[in-house]
């Protein structure tokens, strides 16, 4: 391990600065941490990435299939990147493209067989990366972290939900 490995966000905290900035700073580092993980994990046991993985399970939570634009909203990302991974699944048999009846110019992107026998394996490995991030804790500790994070979240979203009031 060289020194930059161990240099994380957190790394940039003082004790003097907010205990908020120091927990932000830290959720920021473990998330980090845990993605590096997953993405080495899935090019090097499955030669694919983590987007190509993303759009997939979006594409397994629909198995009739979505348009181009909804993937694209639903993985926050352009067009044009849904469009490059759609055109790289679609040329190894994983994915295809329909015609969207009464719109020529829409897309109906869904996993073919192949594809989703290819991502069922690839889901059951992420889901272990992900218990193993999390096994330094105990069953109460997760519980309590889930409900706190819980917390935190509806927060946010009431000020999310507060900030697009007050700009109507």
């Amino acid at each position: 391990m060289t020194i930059t490995d161990t240099l994380d966000l957190e790394a940039r905290a003082h004790s003097e600065h907010a205990q908020e900035l120091r927990l932000w700073l830290r959720l920021l580092t473990c998330s980090q941490l845990i993605e590096k993980r997953v993405r080495a994990g899935l090019r090097e046991q499955f030669d694919t990435t983590l987007p190509r993985f993303d759009l997939m399970a979006q594409l397994e939570r629909h198995p009739e299939g979505l348009k181009m634009k909804e993937l694209s909203r639903r993985l926050m990302v352009t067009g044009g990147n849904v469009t490059g991974i759609t055109d790289q699944l679609v040329t190894e048999g994983l994915v295809e493209r329909m015609s969207v009846e009464g719109d020529r110019r829409a897309f109906l992107v869904r996993l073919t067989p192949s594809g989703r026998e290819a991502f069922e394996h690839m889901a059951v490995q992420h889901e272990q990366w992900i218990v193993e991030a999390f096994e330094g804790m105990n069953a109460k500790d997760l519980d309590s972290l889930h409900r706190l994070l819980g917390k935190v979240k509806q927060h946010q979203l009431d000020i999310n939900q507060r900030i697009v009031t007050d700009a109507e």
